[in-house]
């Protein structure tokens, strides 16, 4: 698991106002060792501040989306769910019967990718890789 990512700091160096509510968000978004979708955000925060609605954490993964600190995700559970944006980049292994999803990084895949894309004819500037499978070991 990379290491967790300060969205309070980040919004400060990319000039976002942050409020109380804001900064709730922003911090469980912090804490979060999984990738949860806007409903399991709002619950995050409302136990630390009753007062947050589910409309100010859309609005605010919105805007932290935008603001390139916030990764939106679809992982074909048909949920938008949120990470801190990386600084590091991993990609991702989604248990398809449990949901539960697995970060990963492996230097061999990336060179491949690259070797790829320069097949192609072209330089690789980004891309995002999704895996989706079952336990090898489940019978059936």
């Amino acid at each position: 698991m990379p290491h967790r990512i300060d969205l309070e700091q980040l919004c400060a160096e990319r000039g976002l106002r942050i409020t109380e509510q804001r900064r709730v968000i922003a911090r469980v978004l912090s804490e979060a060792d999984d990738h949860p979708d806007v409903e399991l955000l709002h619950q995050r925060a409302a136990t630390i501040d009753p007062r947050i609605s589910i409309a100010t954490v859309y609005r605010t993964v919105r805007l932290f989306e935008e603001a390139g600190i916030l990764d939106r995700h679809d992982f074909g559970d048909g949920r938008a769910r949120y990470e801190a944006a990386p600084e590091a980049h991993h990609d991702h292994l989604i248990d398809v019967e449990t949901g539960k999803v697995i970060e990963f990084v492996d230097p061999e895949l990336e060179a491949l990718q690259k070797q790829i894309a320069e097949k192609l004819g072209y330089r690789l500037v980004d891309h995002r890789m999704e895996l989706y499978g079952v336990r090898a070991d489940r019978r059936g």
